[in-house]
């Protein structure tokens, strides 16, 4: 297992240093400027702009971004924001986006996964008919629409919920429904499935034959073995909500780093970019790296079937 995590952890500045290549790339053949304006500004300034900023050549701003993010861990200054620096803009934001993701991540597992299981063990019935059409509807809706329906029912017509901004709890109910509808419509299909594989099993039969209450057997035997294709899932779902909160902290109007983002593109400010998509890199990488550890630890089978093969 320490061998697997190293070996994880020394492949993390490969994969960033390809990520940050490639997004490099497609920063600087967008057309644009940061420095453009609807004002005319003066060749000399626009010039002095441009060496201020190493941004002057791509190769330049090549040779001189990675190795200050290197040696001092530091993105530069916003192109965009004068007076702000990357770290700053993102320090300040990245915490709400970090709340925001936790909550709607939790809701659609605890949510997903109880919904899937009693649609499971009552197959057939109006229970699981309900999931299936809200699965549908999860994953066919994006999450701005999502966003969009909950704002009128919940901010317009009954006004029991603000439309927006940040502030307390009560802003931090829409925008992660909103957010969770996605991931909680596979977290249901996914444990239903998986569920109704592990019910038919030959050790459930026995766990009854031996006394144990149906509740006993369901919820703590064989949920713990049909978690499993729901905990590989939640790798790919972090990355989906932490992506997915680019649109909707725009339509909710709130200041985390996806609204960021979403300006630093509409400006064309590159460190910006750069910035907020290795930070993204980052935590994406640490997600997949704890979803396999985590999956070793709830079926320790796994790590002795993989040193046999």
């Amino acid at each position: 297992m320490h061998k697997i995590i190293l070996y994880r952890l020394l492949q993390f500045p490969v994969i960033l240093g390809i990520i940050y290549l490639l997004t490099f790339l497609l920063v600087w053949v967008a057309p644009g400027s940061p420095f453009e304006t609807e004002r005319a500004i003066d060749p000399v300034v626009l010039d002095s702009l441009r060496k201020q900023f190493h941004a002057d050549s791509a190769w330049t701003f090549l040779a001189w971004y990675p190795r200050k993010i290197i040696t001092d861990l530091d993105f530069g200054y916003s192109l965009f924001y004068k007076g702000w620096t990357v770290n700053d803009i993102i320090g300040s934001s990245l915490p709400i986006s970090i709340a925001l993701g936790i909550c709607a991540l939790t809701i659609a597992l605890v949510v997903g996964v109880f919904i899937g299981t009693l649609a499971a063990v009552r197959r057939g019935g109006a229970l699981d008919w309900a999931s299936l059409s809200v699965t549908l509807i999860g994953i066919s809706l994006p999450s701005f629409v999502t966003a969009a329906i909950l704002l009128l029912a919940f901010s317009y017509f009954t006004r029991l919920l603000p439309p927006g901004g940040w502030g307390g709890i009560e802003h931090l109910v829409l925008p992660s429904l909103a957010l969770s509808l996605a991931p909680m419509a596979y977290i249901v299909r996914l444990t239903r499935v998986s569920m109704l594989d592990v019910l038919g099993a030959d050790y459930v039969r026995t766990a009854r034959a031996k006394g144990l209450s149906r509740n006993m057997v369901i919820w703590k035997h064989c949920l713990r073995n049909a978690f499993l294709p729901v905990l590989s899932f939640l790798g790919p779902a972090a990355a989906a909500t932490l992506t997915g909160s680019f649109v909707v902290e725009t339509v909710f109007n709130i200041p985390g780093l996806g609204q960021h983002f979403v300006n630093s593109v509409r400006n064309r400010d590159q460190t910006l970019i750069l910035g907020v998509v290795m930070v993204y890199s980052v935590f994406l990488l640490t997600f997949n790296l704890l979803v396999d550890i985590a999956y070793t630890l709830v079926d320790p089978r796994i790590e002795l079937q993989a040193k046999q093969a």
